[in-house]
């Protein structure tokens, strides 16, 4: 059949991952639950927000990568209460130097604290620079189909469309755009933020998605570790749904059984 889904490696900047879930590190109560929680959900790439987590620029101070050590995660940068183009770089190119020269990282500038909907005319600034920088950039985005291709023209690797508003948990609110999006883009597209519970991750993987990034929907579930770990099935399960290829949705019902040589 032509028309069968094959499946294909998660791949960003050249390096292939086997879980198709990213976490954050933020909300948790302190950084054993956020150690246990991100265990638990199997995720191999894990964002932090520079600006409000010590990763080595605080001497003295608890550092994230002492429990999420760079050796066994991918650390994801990301640019979390950046609201320009300019803070969105420095910051960047802050984390590059702490990590060693690593370029992967996640654009996000924020348009105001109230939504934290992205700035998308910042945003698209701040990635044509990172670019040229030799930044690896995967971009945060809203679910404009048009801003999407800009971004990945730009040069950006993967874009990150949001499902709903940062911390809402209201799921996918605008699946038509999401598909639109996915539909056009030549790079890697995942969801990002507004993940409430497993059913929304599925949804997303369903739709096709390469991946989906979430830290609110664990780390403010009543038992973050058991949502952890929910998660990840959630994603395995929209993956393996979206390659099988769901049956077509009618209008009346059809019988299970065959009708044919039936005893009259």
């Amino acid at each position: 059949m032509s028309n069968v889904r094959s499946d294909k490696p998660f791949t960003l900047a050249g390096r292939t991952f086997q879980s198709r879930l990213l976490v954050g590190t933020g909300k948790y109560r302190d950084m054993e639950e956020t150690r246990l929680a991100i265990e638990a959900s199997g995720a191999e790439i894990v964002t932090v927000a520079v600006r409000r987590t010590n990763i080595g620029q605080n001497p003295g101070e608890p550092n994230l990568l002492d429990v999420l050590p760079p050796d066994r995660y991918t650390i994801l940068p990301n640019t979390a209460g950046c609201y320009d183009a300019v803070e969105a770089v420095r910051t960047c190119r802050l984390a590059r130097e702490l990590l060693d020269g690593h370029n992967l990282v996640k654009l996000e500038v924020l348009a105001d604290q109230k939504t934290l909907f992205p700035n998308v005319i910042e945003t698209l600034k701040a990635a044509e620079v990172l670019v040229k920088d030799g930044f690896d950039v995967m971009v945060y985005t809203s679910d404009d189909p048009i801003i999407a291709r800009q971004l990945a023209e730009a040069g950006c690797i993967a874009v990150m469309p949001l499902a709903g508003l940062i911390g809402t948990g209201l799921g996918i609110c605008n699946p038509y755009n999401l598909q639109i999006i996915l539909e056009e883009s030549k790079v890697p597209v995942l969801v990002d933020a507004g993940v409430g519970t497993a059913s929304d991750a599925t949804i997303a993987m369903e739709m096709g998605c390469e991946a989906v990034l979430m830290n609110s929907a664990i780390a403010h579930a009543q038992q973050p570790l058991l949502m952890a770990e929910a998660m990840k099935h959630a994603i395995v399960a929209g993956r393996m749904a979206y390659l099988a290829g769901r049956m077509p949705k009618k209008l009346y019902a059809s019988a299970s059984s065959p009708l044919e040589g039936l005893i009259k």
